[in-house]
């Protein structure tokens, strides 16, 4: 459209208003257009400006060989005599670059800047002005930039995961050299690229046919097609439209991280949905204002938060951790059984070597057996030397724990977990004073170690940041520790205090709901460790629905969950941005929508209230006037 435009100005200024010609067109003065096309797909203008400020203009030799800011600017711009005609190209892109950059103070010339920059960007979205064939520019650049980052960062990871952390990923586990269509970090990198310009191309393609349809020219195709223009004319048709980039995520081949990444995109979408619902009062209603006042939203009760989704986590992943271990995240029940060594006993020194002692994962598997079997009763062989078969012979791989414990024990779970101690309430102590200083340790540093990022704020309150960090440590190791010990001592007090045929293999899940109770300890600053856990219950229970077939995998499934999480993410926006409550996310979504790397929120807000500030001056400025046309009256 601005090509166009700017074709039949060209054609009708002769004609308009004679006057002496500009230069004529050669193949000199025409820029090349691949390489203009090259230019304007690998860096805009305004990047080049700051590059050859900051970097370019340093270096002599730098100077000499590369190109002026203008001349850049001037073959982006294509033939020069568009340039000459009132700047058209040109002056919106220094008018961007000037409203995008640095904020300066509250001024008029400022609210005015802002004003335009939203009003350019959504003229260019919807491919009106001059600007509006930059989109596509744009857009196609950074999917460039995205492809080439991500695959950086893959190749990264490799180099990290194979040297560091000495793993191997997929074909060099074998020794064999994958094809590079075949090769993941390729196909994440253009699978990632891809969605974003998909969005934006979709998003474009959907706001300029909803502003096609609103116009009163489309008003006989309104009329014969109601219901589809009342969908296509929505205002969050743009952003479910172009949700369906998402279907390129399925470039990527069906791995653990295209799930991570769809349950992830899921969660935050949900996140927004929920803050969208609660802000506008849809969750806990408003309160009816009386005496002509207006209607007040209710606030959340106290006890409400993110900490209750663990109960519900932690039964799931510790009753998956003993019967679906397949479905159970391996980083989980590592930590887990790392930290239960008092009731997971290693080997005695004293043992010997000819025999074989459990491993820790058999000793699960032996209270997986348990609970199948009921819990069958404990026949203790130093009270009974020479009964045999005093244990189940699918329960063998324990012997060496049962043999020797201690007498007073009476249930076959405690002689596993605690045979040396006949007490339950002493191994729970015990598992306290074990489990509390190590973790206690290790958080500190982790803690200490998010701080540094913000070193500034523990040099200027050190003695608040220390205690800050201190607190932080002690409330998460007793989270974590009293979790654990929940569980573990939950085994032992069902199997004293209840049936053995009740409920024998849901006394897991049980005992890990009561554990995530001690949530609440946490519940003001671990939302995130909160939704963390979540989502690794979600994908826990779905792959154990799927083994046991209580639902079957769609195919792509995880796809379409990325496709919803999009669409919602994007109606959440489009309704109320305030809902996305981080501000770097909602850059990030405005980024993606092709709206630049600004938080409108706070633009509009700022410009709210110079309004407001204006709107209130102007009647300060009247009542002044009022008075003193008052004040002249009277003498």
């Amino acid at each position: 459209m601005a090509s166009r435009a700017s074709a039949g100005a060209a054609a009708a200024g002769p004609r308009a208003s004679p006057g002496p010609r500009g230069p004529g067109v050669t193949a000199k003065s025409t820029p090349d257009p691949i390489l203009r096309n090259a230019l304007r797909y690998t860096i805009s203008a305004r990047e080049y400006a700051v590059l050859h400020k900051h970097v370019i203009s340093k270096s002599k030799t730098l100077r000499k060989r590369a190109p002026t800011v203008d001349t850049v600017q001037r073959i982006m711009d294509g033939e020069p005599q568009n340039r000459g005609r009132g700047g058209g190209g040109q002056a919106l892109a220094k008018g961007y670059a000037t409203n995008t950059g640095s904020g300066g103070g509250a001024s008029s010339s400022d609210k005015e800047s802002k004003a335009m920059a939203k009003e350019e960007v959504l003229a260019r979205i919807a491919g009106k002005g001059a600007g509006a064939d930059d989109y596509n520019a744009r857009a196609i650049r950074h999917s460039l930039r995205v492809f080439i980052a991500t695959g950086a960062l893959m190749k990264l990871w490799g180099i990290v995961s194979a040297r560091v952390l000495g793993k191997k990923q997929g074909g060099a586990a074998s020794g064999q050299k994958q094809p590079l269509h075949k090769s993941p970090t390729l196909r994440l990198s253009l699978s990632l690229s891809t969605i974003l310009l998909m969005y934006r191309l979709l998003f474009r393609f959907f706001t300029r046919l909803r502003a096609h349809l609103l116009d009163p020219t489309a008003a006989p195709f309104r009329i014969r097609n109601p219901k589809t223009t009342l969908t296509l004319t929505s205002p969050y048709a743009p952003a479910v439209g172009a949700s369906l980039a998402g279907l390129a995520l399925g470039v990527y081949p069906s791995q653990q991280l295209r799930v991570s990444i769809a349950v992830y995109a899921l969660f935050r979408a949900l996140e927004f949905g929920w803050n969208c619902a609660e802000d506008n009062g849809m969750v806990w209603g408003w309160d009816r204002g009386t005496h002509g006042r207006p209607d007040k939203k209710r606030t959340r009760p106290w006890w409400w938060g993110s900490w209750m989704l663990q109960p519900f986590a932690f039964g799931q992943l510790l009753h998956a951790a003993v019967f679906d271990r397949d479905c159970f995240p391996t980083a989980y029940g590592d930590f887990i059984f790392k930290h239960s060594t008092a009731y997971l006993h290693a080997r005695p020194e004293d043992f010997p070597l000819s025999l074989k002692w459990p491993k820790v994962y058999e000793i699960i598997d032996s209270l997986a057996t348990m609970a199948k079997l009921n819990w069958p009763a404990f026949i203790s062989p130093v009270l009974f030397p020479g009964k045999e078969d005093t244990l189940p012979a699918s329960l063998s791989a324990i012997a060496p724990l049962t043999s020797g414990a201690h007498p007073l024990i009476t249930s076959l779970s405690c002689a596993t977990l605690h045979p040396s101690d006949p007490s339950c309430t002493r191994t729970l102590l015990t598992f306290w004073l074990r489990s509390f200083t190590p973790l206690t340790k290790i958080l500190l540093l982790v803690y200490s170690a998010m701080v540094l990022p913000r070193f500034s704020s523990l040099y200027h309150y050190p003695l608040s940041t220390i205690q800050g960090i201190i607190s932080n440590a002690l409330r998460m190791s007793t989270f974590l520790t009293g979790a654990l010990g929940t569980w573990w001592s939950s085994i032992c007090f069902f199997q004293t205090w209840l049936p053995r045929t009740f409920m024998p293999t849901q006394r897991f899940f049980l005992g890990g709901f009561l554990a995530g109770f001690w949530a609440y300890l946490e519940k003001k600053k671990g939302r995130p460790i909160f939704l963390h856990t979540a989502k690794a219950s979600l994908n826990s229970l779905w792959k154990v629905g799927v083994k046991r077939r209580w639902w079957r995998a769609m195919k792509s499934g995880d796809v379409w969950v990325l496709v919803a999480a999009l669409a919602l993410t994007g109606v959440v926006y489009e309704r109320d941005a305030k809902a996305i409550k981080e501000k770097n996310w909602r850059k990030g979504v405005s980024w993606v929508r092709g709206e630049g790397w600004r938080d409108w929120v706070e633009t509009l807000e700022i410009e709210g209230d110079e309004a407001d500030e204006k709107e209130e001056d102007m009647y300060d400025l009247k009542i002044e006037e009022d008075e003193s046309e008052g004040e002249g009256l009277r003498y």
